[in-house]
């Protein structure tokens, strides 16, 4: 049997140290470029966006696509707009190196006529599309987080890593808006904006994950869980945050977080195992019991992603057995806040989560026999 290799999500003294970082305050930097765009690094600015009409704005800001980390820089820019009615429009914006800018002190990106900027607790961020445009304007209602360090290193060396940065967990969103040619919407609700990056491809390092994101009541929670590829023993990692009235209550690094998934079935378009509920369960440094549950009420989004290579590609995948997986659920978040075995505070809205699945279908509760 092959070793086991090692992989890690630190909260030492030694990595802050190492990595220049104070363990609960967030520096304007980390914000900031944090990879040089060579063969196997990519970053992306995300930033989401709900209005109470029911309007949804993602925009997204790439250094190159995580599907081509091997490749050279590619700045992309992308809007995707889902209005009330359901009806989803999107559009990229590419551009060349000498017409993009990263900054490495703060988030200052620019990508073509499309930009971002912002300070950790106010960030403007401008799509300029040929079909549509957006100006958004997002102002810090919970402070900026990471989880734990930030960065999940895989390998004996820790030479391999995955970095998330909520530099804003939640936050007041207003956005103008213009599309269909001359339709315009100005818009006031929630949003959110995270910095990822890292120098391998995630399928290389992950087997699959769960990750959601919901605003409950006046609850923010964060939660994902997280479980490496068979070389680094399925491992499992956590990254959690539960907020309320914009205070943080706690996080993982006290590692009281249990994952409790329930009601296993099998997708029949992707072949993935999935629950149909999703539970954490989290004991905050005071001693609150906390349980948040995701439950199951339908689908968004479902892609095979040899479906979605370009042929040559999707052809080599099946040859070697690649079958991954993207499900995007809808339902309902729901909020516990616990008192022995009865619930003391009930908390529910709708949420949205998903399932990333990379490795092979040996899964969940299974895949840890199959070392």
């Amino acid at each position: 049997m092959k070793k086991i290799k090692k992989s890690i999500h630190p909260d030492d003294t030694l990595h802050y140290e190492k990595m220049g970082l104070q363990k609960d305050k967030i520096a304007l930097w980390e914000d900031g470029s944090r990879v040089d765009g060579s063969k196997g690094c990519y970053e992306w600015w995300y930033y989401d966006s709900h209005y109470p009409d029911g309007t949804v704005l993602v925009l997204f800001f790439f250094s190159k696509m995580p599907i081509n980390v091997n490749g050279p820089i590619q700045p992309i820019a992308t809007m995707e707009l889902t209005l009330p009615d359901g009806r989803k429009l999107s559009e990229e914006v590419y551009a060349t190196v000498e017409e993009s800018h990263y900054a490495k002190n703060m988030c200052d990106v620019k990508i073509g006529a499309c930009w971002c900027r912002g300070d950790l607790s106010h960030y403007d961020v401008v799509f300029k599309g040929k079909t549509m445009s957006a100006r958004l304007s997002l102002d810090g209602t919970v402070k900026a987080w990471r989880s734990q360090t930030g960065s999940i290193f895989f390998g004996d060396n820790e030479e391999h890593y995955f970095a998330c940065l909520p530099a804003i967990p939640e936050g007041k969103a207003v956005a103008d808006v213009c599309y269909d040619g001359d339709k315009t919407l100005h818009l006031e609700g929630s949003g959110y904006h995270d910095h990822n990056w890292g120098n391998i491809s995630m399928q290389k390092l992950m087997h699959h994950w769960y990750w959601g994101r919901a605003k409950i009541g006046n609850y923010k929670v964060i939660s994902s869980w997280i479980t490496a590829e068979k070389k680094y023993g399925y491992k499992e990692h956590d990254v959690f945050m539960i907020a309320k009235d914009g205070e943080i209550l706690g996080d993982n690094s006290n590692h009281t977080l249990k994952f409790l998934p329930e009601d296993r079935y099998i997708d029949p378009y992707t072949g993935k195992p999935v629950y149909n509920k999703v539970v954490y369960a989290y004991t905050t440094e005071s001693g609150e019991e906390y349980r948040i549950t995701y439950a199951r009420e339908g689908d968004i989004n479902k892609t095979r992603f040899v479906d979605v290579l370009p042929k040559s590609l999707g052809f080599l995948a099946k040859m070697i057995g690649f079958d991954g997986g993207y499900l995007r659920f809808e339902g309902t978040a729901t909020v516990e806040r616990l008192e022995g075995d009865k619930a003391a505070e009930t908390v529910s809205a709708p949420a949205v989560w998903e399932l990333m699945y990379f490795g092979k279908t040996s899964a969940d509760e299974k895949y840890k026999e199959k070392q």
